[in-house]
């Protein structure tokens, strides 16, 4: 089961870019609106959640303890929001690969803290040196990604 959540997750890191690129083109049919974009999209997320909620036979009711949820606990939503509306406006301005290469750093330093301390009970796991390793050569990625080709032609 573990190999078919790894491909999970490899997929999703491959629709990002394509996430923010079809918001970027959404954007210029409404006006040049990021924010405009990237509610079509959380809309069109929304219902979508709502179908396949139907479909598979969720307990819809289950909506109804809600209020019983500390507010903290609804900031996913919000979070989530700022990510695609983050992307819609960056993705044109940097590029893909940058974009993507500054978040996936982002990631990496967040989630490696969140394993230390297990913030909001994920489960803990030390930052051992293979794994300080690891998160090293993904910025030295981001650096080689960002400002290689400068490097390589002198530029500055």
């Amino acid at each position: 089961m573990t190999y078919f959540y790894s491909a999970l997750a490899l997929f999703i890191g491959l629709i990002v870019p394509l996430q923010a690129a079809i918001n970027n083109q959404l954007k210029t049919v409404i006006g040049q609106s990021t924010l405009l974009a990237a509610l079509v999209s959380f809309s069109v997320g929304t219902i979508a959640l709502l179908c396949i909620s139907i479909a598979t036979g969720q307990k819809l009711s289950a909506l109804g303890n809600l209020p019983k949820a500390e507010a903290w606990m609804l900031i996913g939503g919000l979070l989530g929001a700022v990510f695609v509306f983050g992307t819609t406006l960056v993705a044109p301005k940097l590029g893909a690969a940058t974009m993507l290469s500054l978040i996936i750093t982002g990631q990496i330093i967040a989630s490696m803290l969140f394993d230390r301390f297990g913030w909001f009970a994920m489960p803990l796991k030390d930052i051992s040196w293979p794994r300080l390793l690891g998160a090293a050569l993904v910025i030295i990625g981001v650096l080689l990604v960002n400002f290689g080709n400068d490097w390589t032609t002198g530029k500055p």
